[in-house]
């Protein structure tokens, strides 16, 4: 855990220390989604009702789990700024504040999940024998929502840090430990019984536990090196609630957003426009992980830069970071806009799918430097501790955006309103605010 304070500019090596923060980010970032997918292999081997029940469970999950991604922006934020200003305590106090909110709405989610589980997967409106799989699964699931929101808090320490490896090396051991644990608590392994689709849900929850305590004890010996004091402080916890509403809110408007989209391509009647739109949906959600790397790096960044009080090396860096955003977007673009006429028949062997993917993938590959611009400024905002804005902007550009989705008369013309509707009003918004001094707010305060 390196703690050195900024130089009063953006330094010559910043490329480095971009590279150095974001490519362990993104390396983490797609750890997850890749060992989803072994467990989808391993539970589809079950059949086809355990796999439906897995997904069912799985989107409650990540809902509710993603609702609380403040936890780690928002911890790196502060951590970040308390670093540049040459408080290792108070950043490290900080950031326990930080995994003590998660231990406290992981512990209420818990209990209010486990209660509402027969109620949430009949939301689904999934025949009997789907519902009962997924309600077994999601019941012990949920008893992995207090380390997961721990993870993420613990990560967002380490990020503001400026350490990103760490939490990679623990993505990448809580992963492996999961497939393993899956697979013997599913199949059955020696003493250990076979538990089916349950087994799936406790190997999970035992790797996420195991991974948390990895996380938890490089940030404890930490605190411990600086003299920081582990138990909570409800001051600090309050003040990290308190920023972290609008980081949800900002959150909401996003997934509204991605819902709304959902919901026209549904619109447009059949099955292959939705089709369609699952797997440019898929095919973006991927890409998206570049962008949000280099926005993980601005998080970090700007915080730690604003904390040291350095306005000017704050314009450098974020300047740079923009740079980097759009460079990103536009590999991307490239390489989506390639591949756009061959991607399709990795997915399916349906011919109106393939065919109807290519004009979406290519607007999609358009939108790509505007979502770089968009994601780090993003990020920046969020290094910056700017979440009210951020919260406000996200619920004009939905409002704006959404009569234009549901317009769109077909698919093609939705992906026109989402690329170049949705993001350039977000980049629109979050440029406007860039450019000006109202969220450099310097300091440690």
């Amino acid at each position: 855990m390196s703690a050195d304070a900024p130089e009063t500019r953006a330094p010559k090596g910043v490329d480095r220390e971009i590279l150095h923060l974001a490519v362990p980010a993104f390396l983490a970032l797609i750890a997850e989604p890749m060992f989803l997918l072994a467990d989808a292999a391993i539970i589809g081997h079950l059949g086809t009702s355990e796999l439906a029940g897995l997904g069912i469970a799985g989107a409650v999950m990540q809902t509710a789990v993603g609702l609380c991604v403040f936890l780690a922006y928002g911890t790196t934020a502060s951590v970040a700024r308390q670093i540049g200003a040459g408080n290792l305590r108070a950043a490290i106090s900080q950031g326990i504040d930080g995994i003590w909110l998660a231990v406290i709405i992981g512990v209420v989610t818990t209990v209010v999940g486990m209660w509402s589980t027969p109620w949430l997967v009949t939301l689904f409106g999934a025949d009997g024998t789907v519902t009962d799989q997924a309600s077994d699964y999601l019941r012990i699931a949920f008893l992995g929502t207090t380390p997961l929101l721990v993870m993420l808090a613990a990560t967002g320490v380490l990020r503001g840090m400026l350490d990103t490896r760490t939490p990679l090396v623990a993505a990448v051991i809580g992963n492996l430990l999961n497939v393993i644990l899956n697979f013997a608590f599913v199949y059955g392994a020696g003493p250990v019984p076979a538990l089916g689709l349950r087994g799936s849900a406790l190997g999970s929850v035992i790797a996420q536990v195991l991974t948390a305590l990895i996380l938890l004890v490089v940030v404890v010996r930490g605190a411990r090196r600086e003299g920081a004091t582990l138990s909570p402080d409800l001051p600090g916890i309050r003040t990290a609630a308190h920023a972290g509403i609008a980081l949800v809110v900002r959150t909401l408007t996003l997934r509204a957003a991605l819902l709304v989209t959902t919901y026209a391509a549904v619109q447009a009647g059949g099955e292959t426009p939705i089709a369609t739109h699952q797997l440019a949906m898929t095919i973006w959600g991927f890409l998206t992980f570049v962008l949000d790397a280099v926005a993980i790096a601005a998080q970090a960044l700007t915080g730690r830069y604003l904390g040291a009080s350095d306005a000017t090396g704050t314009r450098d860096i974020t300047r740079r970071m923009v740079q980097w955003g759009l460079a990103s977007g536009v590999v991307t673009g490239l390489g989506l806009a390639a591949l756009s006429p061959v991607l399709g028949h990795l997915f399916t062997n349906d011919r109106d799918v393939i065919q109807q993917l290519v004009p979406v993938l290519l607007i999609a590959a358009l939108a790509q430097p505007i979502a770089g611009y968009v994601f780090v400024l993003d990020g920046v905002l969020i290094g910056a501790g700017d979440g009210t804005y951020l919260a406000w902007g996200g619920l004009a550009v939905l409002i704006v955006y959404t009569p234009f989705a549901l317009l769109a008369d077909d698919l093609t013309w939705l992906w026109v309103a989402f690329g170049f509707g949705f993001m350039l009003g977000r980049a629109v918004v979050l440029g406007l605010r860039a450019r000006s001094d109202a969220w450099m707010r310097l300091g440690a305060g």
